[in-house]
């Protein structure tokens, strides 16, 4: 079943066109990634998701509901979470602050308790910064600050801008097996990446995005292997 439905988009910056009629759904429990190059649209295929863009034309649906009809920050409380690019941590927090931020929505004191702990079991190195200005961390350790701050948030669909920005391989090999672990729990994830490999090894199904418009999708494992895409993003 889809809970993500982006139907024929259409968006704008001023009078130039971003996106060209983008569609496509996310099916519930997947992980599905946007690839392309820098400036393909990514990042405004997510802003559209979450509110913060409004399409001048088409239609984004999460849960059934109008996204057009739904104020940004009240998406969140309905497990809309995104985790944008750059990872945009409260820089001057400490790693516990930043994780009591991302509960901000949620109520329930006891369940937030066992988020913040299985957060810190799966970044168990923020468990040992827990105390530490979240500024100083390392670019790695700011991006796991970030995907946790997000899980606490209890999503239910989880959009993830360029995890992978500025991190070593091994740091993306870490991040990108806690977005698998995610997942596991039941967590439908769209990400979008310019490491077009790790996207589709990870993802189980996959689109292609160039100049703003969709075009090739496919599954993941079938993307890998088609000459095109190894050509263009594979190397």
């Amino acid at each position: 079943m889809a809970i993500l439905e982006v139907d024929n988009i259409n968006v704008y910056y001023g009078n130039i066109r971003a996106l060209h009629g983008i569609t496509f759904n996310v099916d519930e429990g997947k992980i599905i990634t946007l690839i392309g190059a820098n400036g393909a649209g990514k990042t405004t295929t997510l802003n559209s998701i979450s509110g913060i863009l409004a399409p001048r034309q088409g239609t984004v649906k999460v849960f059934g509901e109008d996204v057009r009809q739904i104020m940004p920050h009240l998406l969140v409380p309905k497990g809309v979470i995104q985790v944008p690019e750059g990872r945009r941590i409260f820089s001057r927090l400490t790693v516990d602050e930043n994780l009591s931020m991302g509960a901000f929505t949620q109520l329930d004191k006891a369940h937030n308790a066992k988020n913040r702990e299985r957060v810190l079991e799966m970044f168990p190195r923020l468990r040992e910064r827990i105390n530490q200005i979240a500024g100083t961390l390392s670019g790695g350790e700011q991006q796991m600050l970030a995907i946790g701050r997000a899980l606490m948030s209890n999503p239910k669909i989880l959009l993830l801008d360029e995890p992978s920005m500025g991190l070593a391989p091994i740091l993306v090999d870490q991040v990108f097996e806690s977005i698998q672990d995610i997942n596991k729990t039941g967590v439908t994830i769209l990400l979008v990446e310019q490491n077009a490999y790790v996207a589709l090894q990870i993802a189980h199904y996959g689109y292609v995005l160039e100049s703003g418009q969709i075009v090739l999708e496919g599954d993941a494992k079938t993307l890998i292997d088609n000459e095109d895409i190894r050509k263009a993003y594979l190397g």
